[in-house]
């Protein structure tokens, strides 16, 4: 591909294509194109102008190499983009904008002014008949307020004021409208599934294979705790299956032979073979797009308050403008109340603050479903942490395997990994990723797996039945025992390493020795939370008492749990918020998904098992858990912001309605101002709450 180089800068690069204007499809893929490329932070693609703005980090020689290597047609065949890019909605109401100032202007400029009252005349009318809907529906809202703002300007002849009452109401109309579509979609991508592997079955075996190979009527076996990656049909099997994401069902819906199965819904329970009816990329984005603007998730309390007090305050606007007329007997001081109304500022900044906040939260790799859970993180006073994966690094490794029967170390990891893969968690992935490291290549070898959740896996090899999992899955649950000969050295393993015990045929096999390190920054990030406002901070574990005392100390907890189930962890959430407190759940496997759940806000680690993040209200990507800051940052920001946006609104417009009546400043001075200042609170509300660096 012929570029130019328009501008550049140390790490930035504004570059021209030869190309002409392009398609939208055609930005997307550059874009997504760029974004790929080793050392690019981020990419902006303009399709009319056929620029690129590239932030990069590293050797600039290799950026301008793939642009230059750049292809529309060879890069089709390579790069998956989403059919729903928002390019489209942005150019959409971009045009719209711009297609009302030109109008505005023009029609100041060139317009005659009979003709200028004509066409105001006209416009008013969509205005006058909202009015008089809500009066017909017996309620005083902000409709009623325009319309009568504006049918007094009419009467008085004052068709510049109507005018430029309805401009600066069409003008908040497109923007809320703009902006409340664009953040739907947003967040509509950010939930869509990004699954790149699932579990075919050919004849009677599990193959693990590409997404994008999967066809119609091929069988793909899902099991407990992921998410169905495709539409299709029950072929086999029953499972208990959590649509929230997709219906907003809060309870799971039990699926069997025959029924109809969604793409990105989660199985709670069981396990199922479907028979695949929509290959990926099907209409999965459509149906999150309606799912979200049928349901309250965008909304926060604070914006439905905002949009009550709106309301409320109708009658008492419209009660002062006969008022102040009775009293005074001048209409232009009435008017002057009229001519400012709560409403406009309230009804479009609450919604801008909490969308902005959250597309600020996904600037930091924070993905929030929705503002009421930014505000249940501002007003949390406790936070429950799960162990693994979450205070502890997301990657825990094999340090070693400790062998009790006359196997070698290798076919017992290749075991293990055999059936840990089945069902990821973080010390099953570590597991299987010791297993791939030292080569050890397996074939299915077992019969139909058995998740228990937070006890173990369950099977049958060469008429064996194999277990592996907890010390009370293994030695209690299963009656499993060690060895004869042995009991020394079991009593003798590490105690500073997490123990993943295996059985065999009813007896001790391997203990495999997991190392579970602790995050770096655990003790600072609960540290900042604490700081923030975090009064109880707790800790809840699987593990056994030691090993959860010697963590609770490092990272500085108030108070920690061992040897918990998933239902302590949930029942524990419904008692604090029984008790009036705020709760947030920070986890990252099957065993945690109750919790979050029932969580006031639930926080997904994005590394962890698929059905956290899809029953999650946040997640967080794995690599730094200072995010939760950020998030705590953010939340608390946001909420500072919207009160700071309430005493303005209401302060600045009463002393404008003051002004007014007072005589000091005409009506039309009062609308222009009303309307700069909701303008301007609106542009305040959609800028960054945090100085552009992440809280650590």
């Amino acid at each position: 591909m012929k570029f130019t180089i328009k501008h550049e800068m140390t790490g930035r690069l504004r570059v021209h294509l030869f190309h002409g204007s392009m398609s939208i499809a055609q930005a997307d893929l550059l874009e997504y194109y760029l974004l790929k490329l080793p050392g690019v932070k981020s990419a902006k693609v303009y399709e009319r102008t056929a620029d690129a703005v590239v932030l990069y980090e590293g050797e600039r020689r290799e950026i301008i190499c793939g642009i230059q290597h750049f292809s529309f047609q060879k890069q089709e065949e390579e790069i998956a983009v989403p059919a729903n890019s928002g390019r489209a909605l942005n150019q959409e109401y971009k045009e719209k904008l711009i297609g009302k100032v030109v109008l505005r202007a023009a029609t100041r400029t060139f317009l005659p002014p009979a003709v200028r009252a004509v066409y105001a005349s006209l416009q008013a009318i969509r205005y006058i008949v909202k009015g008089l809907r809500c009066l017909f529906r017996r309620r005083l809202e902000v409709e009623v307020l325009d319309a009568t703002a504006i049918t007094v300007s009419i009467a008085r002849m004052d068709f510049d004021t109507a005018g430029s009452v309805m401009f600066l109401l069409g003008i908040g109309e497109l923007l809320e409208e703009w902006t409340h579509k664009k953040s739907v979609g947003d967040l509509a991508r950010s939930m869509s599934l990004h699954v790149e592997k699932v579990w075919q079955k050919i004849e009677d075996t599990e193959v693990l294979v590409p997404v994008s190979s999967v066809k119609e009527g091929d069988l793909v076996t899902v099991h407990v705790g992921n998410v169905i990656p495709l539409d299709g049909i029950v072929s086999t099997g029953e499972a208990m299956v959590n649509q929230a994401s997709m219906t907003g069902e809060s309870l799971p819906v039990k699926k069997e032979t025959g029924s109809y199965v969604y793409a990105g819904t989660a199985v709670e329970e069981g396990e199922i073979t479907i028979c695949v009816k929509k290959a990926a990329g099907s209409t999965r984005f459509e149906r999150i797009v309606t799912m979200i603007e049928e349901s309250e998730k965008l909304k926060s309390s604070v914006e439905g308050k905002a949009a009550s007090l709106a309301d409320a305050l109708v009658p008492w606007s419209l009660g002062g403008t006969l008022l102040t007329w009775a009293l005074t007997r001048n209409v232009t001081k009435a008017i002057s109340i009229l001519m400012v109304d709560f409403s406009c500022a309230l009804k479009l900044a609450m919604p801008l603050s909490v969308l902005s906040a959250m597309r600020e939260a996904n600037c930091y790799h924070i993905t929030v479903k929705g503002g009421k859970f930014l505000e249940a993180v501002a007003q949390a006073d406790t936070i429950v942490f799960d162990k693994t994966g979450t205070l502890t690094k997301a990657e825990p490794v094999v340090a070693d395997v400790a062998i009790f029967n006359d196997m070698s170390k290798e076919e017992l990891l290749r075991i293990a990994a055999c059936l840990e893969e089945h069902f990821p968690h973080s010390m099953a992935n570590a597991v299987v990723r010791e297993a791939v490291q030292r080569g050890l290549v397996h074939e299915e070898m077992h019969s139909k797996v058995d998740y228990i959740v937070a006890h173990g896996i369950a099977t049958y090899v060469d008429g064996e039945r194999v277990v592996i999992g907890s010390h009370h899955f293994v030695f209690e649950d299963e009656s499993c025992v060690i060895p004869e000969g042995c009991e020394e050295k079991f009593e003798q393993l590490p105690t500073y390493y997490s123990h993943l015990y295996m059985a065999i045929g009813g007896r001790l096999a391997a203990v495999i020795l997991i190392e579970d390190p602790l995050r770096e920054e655990a003790r600072d990030v609960i540290s900042s939370l604490r700081a923030l406002g975090i009064s109880n901070i707790v800790m809840m574990t699987g593990d056994s008492e030691r090993t959860a005392r010697a963590i609770a100390k490092k990272v500085g907890v108030d108070t920690y749990f061992s040897e918990v189930l998933p239902e302590d962890k949930a029942s524990f959430v419904e008692r604090e918020k029984k008790k009036g407190h705020t709760v947030i759940m920070i986890g990252d496997g099957i065993n945690d998904s109750p919790a979050l759940s029932a969580a006031d806000a639930g926080v997904a680690i994005s590394e962890g098992a698929e059905i956290a993040r899809e029953i999650a209200d946040i997640t967080i990507s794995q690599d730094d858990l200072y995010q939760l800051v950020t998030l705590k940052a953010i939340s608390n920001g946001l909420m500072k912001r919207i009160h700071g946006n309430y005493r303005f609104v209401i302060s600045f417009n009463l002393g404008l309605i003051l002004l007014g009546v007072g005589g000091v400043i005409a009506p039309a001075t009062s609308a222009l101002l009303h309307n700069t200042s909701t303008l301007a609170v609106s542009l305040k509300s959609m800028t960054n709450l945090l100085d552009g660096r992440a809280i650590e």
